[in-house]
């Protein structure tokens, strides 16, 4: 059930409590703007060691940090150093860009190390296979496109 069919069932989760804990509101306030499709909380459930937070009208401004690697810098130690750094002083969400070789394994690592919600970019990933498989990007299918961000929901 995702946080909107269960705000829409006046069914608080603990995601919502943890939100409206932190942001020192009210839990209804947070059903309620969830219904009325004001407030999201990104929380994959296979995002295990997750904190949530609450993006939207009457909530706090939130800050994303963007990191990733690329094909000429792949070095998981540095990508966690900085998510680390991001958590260290507060950043509410990272953002993983990468573009390197190993995309799903340092996707799956940064958010396994995450306890903050995660974003990625599966068309990035898609268009990189489809460089890899027929020497342009342009050729990517939307097979491709859509398994991708398949794989990012599940990771």
């Amino acid at each position: 059930m995702t946080q909107l069919d269960a705000a829409k069932n006046q069914i608080i989760t603990n995601e919502m409590k943890y939100v409206a804990k932190s942001e020192n509101l009210h839990e209804d306030f947070i059903v309620n703007k969830i219904k009325e499709g004001k407030i999201v909380i990104p929380a994959n459930i296979n995002h295990k060691n997750l904190n949530p937070v609450g993006i939207g009208e009457g909530l706090t401004t939130k800050v994303n940090v963007n990191l990733g690697s690329s094909k000429d810098k792949e070095d998981f130690e540095f990508e966690l150093k900085k998510l680390e750094v991001a958590i260290k002083y507060g950043a509410d969400a990272v953002m993983d860009l990468s573009t390197g070789e190993n995309l799903g394994e340092l996707r799956k690592l940064i958010i396994e190390k995450s306890p903050i919600p995660v974003g990625t970019v599966p068309i990035y990933e898609a268009a990189i296979l489809a460089a890899r498989k027929y020497g342009f990007l342009g050729k990517m299918t939307k097979e491709m496109l859509f398994e991708t961000i398949e794989k990012h929901c599940e990771d």
